[in-house]
């Protein structure tokens, strides 16, 4: 007999008390495997894919999409050792009670009575009922995830009921759909009747070893029953999570794609060439469109950002922000409500308690970086891995925390003390579809200008993709602040709370400049410093923004330090 077992919200770590759960991924009545994925949720960290437990079918979902849920309260709950009626084998001979039920998730009456003592199934009894206990994402159990099949809702019964559509058929089953005899309980009976689905090797198991039914084609004028399948339920042909991501976010329907990768399985490329598309001819046919508001590059896939700007754009994604309809009491017509919640109302609350708790100073200088773009050109070399410019400054940045480690620092406000940590963990902000992102490059001040470079692509690249795990997002010492590409020379950002210092750079720009006691063009940058006056005073603060001045002034002033 099945037991219904409830899974509630893991704890994720990080002190995280509540998350919104942004993107369901099991359906009521779907057959789920122990770990596999059954949610997507946004902490104020990152986004996370919560894998269920337990393995059965799914008999309740608690929460909408874009619902706020504590840790501790249920997210599903699982029929453990059920049966559903489209894995059980039943076919025409099924009597008049088939199919009814199965929106519920239980086996219907032509399914084989659990107490026959010979049941067998996906979710039979066995390991599988005490579930793994593995909740996080990365910690399940090492067997692939079993193949996932939904029970279909309906009322009637009919040789099709529940068996999926290849695409192209019509709902008359006229192509030809697929049915199955009904098949005895026994060994392998949970996978008669499923059907080939989609392009990507889910290959069903009509026929096989051990199913004591065979597969039938239904004839040109069958009828394919109230239990009929539409087409825009069939499987998709996509394997990354990364690329449904991506399309869910930008609303392109992955039905309408057709994949260029093997078997058809779409690929990221096809997604952003579908996006392309679709943007291009709104450009072209949408005179009236509203223009997207912020700086230009806000959304360049190459571009580093401030960590203490927001983009606009960036923070409204997600299902995260929602235009009241309503018009409030004393309100405008038209304004528009964006609730504080998840990423953006963790930032918000990080920018508050930093402007509460740490009384920051700022300083700031220009200097030449005209011998920094030389050194860049000379070290990225044909068949040398490429250098970036944050990089190098983040070479720098590490070199001065050395020499002035004060700044490494933290203050713990229980104890009143000042904490100085051993090891530089950077932090520097990029922005992405879903806002602004603070990745960390753990242990900076033992890498190279190359290990640097690799590893800042890698980082941005995974924030983008929405992959970053916490431990990728938390625990910086010092953030490198790059506002230069939002055009600006100078800013005054906001410490990244509980670190100590920020160093921030502004664009770099052509600039009359005395070079060599001559007036001369050169690329000038201006450098800011914001720093926790608990920390140090401003001798400490201005020694350290002048050797990173002169380090970028004269690169060589580095092999001192290494």
């Amino acid at each position: 007999m099945a037991v219904v077992r409830e899974f509630t919200l893991p704890d994720l770590g990080e002190g995280l008390t509540e998350a919104t759960i942004v993107h369901w991924m099991v359906e009521v009545g779907e057959v789920v495997a122990i770990d596999q994925p059954v949610v997507e949720v946004e902490t104020a960290k990152a986004m996370v894919e919560v894998p269920c437990p337990y393995g059965g079918v799914v008999t309740a979902r608690f929460g909408e999409e874009g619902e706020e849920v504590p840790v501790g309260a249920p997210l599903v709950t699982v029929a453990v050792g059920a049966v559903p009626d489209d894995l059980a084998g039943l076919g025409p001979g099924t009597g008049p009670g088939a199919g009814a039920g199965a929106a519920g998730g239980a086996p219907d009456d032509g399914a084989s009575a659990p107490s026959s003592g010979g049941t067998s199934g996906p979710a039979a009894e066995g390991p599988e009922d005490a579930g793994s206990g593995n909740v996080l994402v990365g910690y399940g159990t090492s067997a692939s995830a079993a193949r996932r099949r939904r029970i279909r809702p309906g009322s009637g019964a009919g040789p099709m009921a529940g068996v999926p559509r290849r695409p192209g058929e019509t709902a008359d089953g006229s192509a030809g759909t697929g049915a199955v005899d009904g098949a005895p309980g026994g060994a392998g009976a949970g996978e008669a009747g499923a059907a080939t689905v989609g392009a990507v090797g889910a290959t069903g198991a009509a026929g096989a070893t051990g199913v004591g039914g065979s597969a039938k084609t239904a004839g040109a004028n069958g009828s394919a029953g109230p239990g009929a399948v539409d087409a825009g339920s069939r499987t998709v042909a996509v394997i990354s999570p990364l690329v449904r991501r991506m399309a869910r976010e930008n609303g392109l329907d992955l039905r309408e794609l057709t994949g260029s990768g093997r078997d058809g399985l779409i690929l990221r490329t096809d997604v952003e060439c579908a996006i392309r598309a679709r943007q291009e001819r709104e450009t072209m046919g949408a005179a009236g469109a509203v223009a997207t508001v912020g700086a230009p590059g806000l959304g360049s896939a190459d571009r580093t950002l401030g960590a203490g700007v927001t983009g606009v754009a960036g923070a409204a994604t997600g299902g995260a922000v929602k235009a009241t309809g309503a018009t409030r009491a004393g309100a405008a017509a038209g304004e528009e409500r964006i609730p504080l919640k998840g990423m953006l109302g963790a930032a918000a609350e990080k920018f508050s308690r930093s402007r509460r708790e740490i009384p920051e100073a700022t300083c700031w200088v220009e200097a030449d970086a005209t011998e920094l773009l030389a050194a860049r050109r000379a070290m990225n070399v044909p068949g040398a891995p490429k250098v970036s410019l944050l990089a190098l400054l983040a070479r720098i940045t590490t070199a001065a925390l050395a020499r002035f480690p004060e700044l490494n620092a933290t203050v713990d406000i229980e104890a009143q003390e000042i904490v100085r940590l051993p090891a530089v963990h950077l932090g520097f902000a990029a922005q992405t579809d879903r806002g602004l992102v603070v990745p960390v490059v753990r242990d900076a001040h033992a890498r190279t200008v190359e290990e640097l470079s690799a590893e800042i692509t890698r980082l941005t690249e995974t924030a983008r993709a929405g992959g970053l795990s916490l431990a990728e997002l938390t625990h910086g010492t010092f953030t490198l602040n790059n506002y230069g590409v939002f055009g600006v020379d100078g800013s005054t950002p906001i410490i990244n709370h509980p670190e100590a210092a920020m160093l921030g750079v502004g664009r770099i720009a052509a600039k009359p400049w005395v070079h060599e006691g001559e007036l001369a063009v050169r690329q000038v940058v201006q450098l800011s410093f914001t720093f926790d006056h608990r920390v140090c005073d401003g001798g400490t603060a201005g020694g350290f923004l002048r050797f990173v001045a002169d380090c970028v002034e004269q690169p060589a002033v580095l092999l001192r330090a290494l």
